[in-house]
């Protein structure tokens, strides 16, 4: 801009030495000429500063564009791999969300599989109460059943004396001795009867208790395993929340 300016005062001062020369004559002509040479060579100069800074400032330009092309260059290429490793941390991130919806579905499996060991559990403790009051009952019938041996063994024992007695009598005890001997019968079948019924609650005794025995020992098998698996089931979960936080 400042060389344009100084090439207009040059040619305003060329006009204005030629006017000069025609009026001053030769020596003003050469003067003119003279100062005209200076003017362009001035002129020259300025327009060579001026190039010569444009040039610089046009050089310092297209540098820091190239510096801003690598620049954006590298950015693009950062971003592309950031891009890449979020993709990769994405694919990752919910391959872990899916394996952790999958154990979690296992734990809450194991948690269904514990609370049916419970369901168990309960009916064990059920069984183990009756065989308890069937141990109970088996051992009132075995008390009765000795209780009605005493009665039938003194039966027994009034049968026969009163056969004696009615032997004793002769012909007027005869028809006593008829009743008494039916009687001893009775009872004979009686104490056979109370002693088959005692060796059926023997046997009974014997199956009662080995089931019973059964029945606790899987009880206590049941509880333990029940223990077991809800402690694991709590463990399993809590490992994957805290990964999960």
């Amino acid at each position: 801009m400042q060389w344009m300016w100084a090439v207009g005062a040059i040619a305003v001062a060329v006009v204005v030495m030629a006017l000069g020369a025609r009026i001053g004559g030769r020596r003003a002509s050469r003067n003119a000429a003279r100062r005209h040479d200076e003017a362009l060579a001035r002129l020259a100069e300025t327009h060579e500063r001026a190039l010569a800074r444009t040039g610089a400032a046009l050089a310092e330009h297209e540098a820091r564009i190239a510096q801003l092309a690598g620049e954006n260059d590298r950015l693009t290429a950062t971003l592309a791999r950031e891009s890449e490793l979020l993709g990769e941390a994405r694919t990752a991130l919910e391959s872990t969300q899916a394996r952790r919806e999958d154990l979690l579905g296992h734990a809450k499996k194991i948690e269904a599989q514990a609370a049916r060991l419970k369901a168990f559990s309960a009916t064990f403790e059920r069984w183990h109460e009756q065989m308890i009051s069937l141990m109970s009952q088996n051992q009132d019938m075995h008390n009765k059943n000795h209780e009605l041996a005493r009665i039938v063994n003194h039966v027994l024992m009034v049968s026969l004396n009163a056969s004696i007695e009615a032997a004793r009598a002769g012909a007027a005890g005869r028809g006593f001795s008829i009743v008494a001997g039916e009687v001893r019968a009775l009872a004979t079948r009686s104490q056979e009867l109370s002693k088959s019924y005692r060796d059926s609650l023997d046997r009974n005794d014997l199956v009662t208790t080995a089931t019973f025995q059964d029945i606790q020992a899987g009880g206590k098998m049941i509880t333990a395993a029940l223990a077991s698996v809800e402690s694991l089931a709590a463990q399993f979960e809590s490992k994957l929340e805290r990964r999960a936080t």
